[in-house]
């Protein structure tokens, strides 16, 4: 997390709050991290040339907020596999927000081709996140989409994750594929279920 100033920026025209949340994600043994505060979300954005109506700043950040919790419960899922659940740590992370992954490729290529069934769209930011297991000090890196959905029928924003780990090692290849074997064989049990089901005379 880059050390950003809680001063307001140039030409800012209201106040925003500098109070900063702490996260339930472990840093290390002796703490978690931090969230920037609204102030330094707004700051970060000015930073990068993003203009953002300073009003809607803090429901911005408690959707970043919201969604890095459930991006790392997906983490806690795949680590769970190997028993680390409860003993990893976010060692460092990586905002990559103007590169999508081979998969978010992939994904985009299979919507031009088949949008019935796939987004369209693509991610509106991607994270890469590096999680250290303290029993062995292995690092492994995790990649993150982040998509946009419909918006709920009142209008309330909808977003969907995409974690999973990088195809940086022979362990996260085959945690990969065992987590697409088990997807695609529930969805095959569940439509067979279906079409097992009585029909009414």
């Amino acid at each position: 997390m880059p050390k950003l100033s809680q001063a307001p920026a140039p030409h800012q025209g209201m106040s925003l709050p500098t109070t900063r949340t702490e996260s339930s994600i472990p840093r290390d043994d002796s703490g978690r991290w931090e969230y920037p505060s609204p102030q330094q979300f707004y700051n970060a954005l000015v930073r990068k040339g993003w203009e953002t109506p300073e009003e809607h700043i803090e429901t911005m950040v408690e959707i970043h907020n919201f969604l890095n919790e459930e991006a790392w419960e997906e983490v806690k899922k795949w680590e769970q596999r190997h028993g680390q659940a409860d003993e990893i740590h976010l060692a460092k992370f990586k905002g990559r927000p103007g590169e999508m992954s081979p998969k978010a490729r992939l994904l985009l290529f299979a919507g031009w081709l088949f949008p019935s069934r796939f987004n369209t769209e693509p991610p509106f930011d991607r994270h890469d996140w590096v999680v250290r297991r303290p029993g062995t000090g292995e690092e492994v890196r995790y990649v993150i989409d982040y998509y946009s959905a419909p918006p709920e029928p009142d209008g309330s924003p909808v977003f969907s994750l995409d974690v999973r780990p990088a195809l940086d090692s022979f362990e996260s290849v085959t945690d990969r594929i065992s987590v697409a074997t088990e997807e695609v064989w529930s969805s095959f049990r569940k439509d067979q279920g279906s079409s097992g089901k009585e029909r009414p005379a």
